[in-house]
């Protein structure tokens, strides 16, 4: 029987940001919070100040950032936590291109990665499927 992974939010998928808007969340999560400065800086051809600044303010109203201010400055950071937000993506991943089964999710990276794992990296996996079972993911 396949584990069902749900993301906490259905709609806040990946495929609901725009690639800019991606981008800029990779680079929060990334980095634990960063500035408009440094987010520019991380951007592959950096759009305009105002243009992050604009960019922010709609994931902002989509609840997905929060900042705080440092002096003179913001720092932008997630609203969720990256652990979560990894979970809800790789949830949708699963589900969308995978038929919901984390088995073929994990046969996939394995083959992708040409993986030739050690036995200490087998024995962690052993014991986080362990774990997840006794949890009931």
């Amino acid at each position: 029987m396949a584990a069902t992974l749900m993301p906490n939010k259905p709609d806040e998928t990946p495929a609901a940001l725009s690639r800019r808007e991606r981008q800029v969340m990779d680079i929060l999560h990334r980095r634990s919070g960063a500035t408009v400065a440094e987010i520019m800086a991380d951007l592959p051809d950096p759009p305009t100040y105002s243009a992050v600044r604009s960019v922010l303010r709609i994931l902002g109203e989509k609840d997905l950032i929060k900042h705080r201010e440092d002096g003179p400055r913001y720092i932008y950071y997630p609203a969720k936590p990256t652990e979560t937000a990894r979970e809800d993506v790789l949830a949708h991943v699963v589900r969308t291109y995978f038929g919901d089964s984390p088995e073929q999710a994990v046969t996939a990276l394995l083959r992708m990665s040409d993986v030739d794992l050690t036995d200490a990296e087998v024995k962690r996996l052993r014991t986080s499927i362990r774990r997840a079972r006794q949890s009931g993911r």
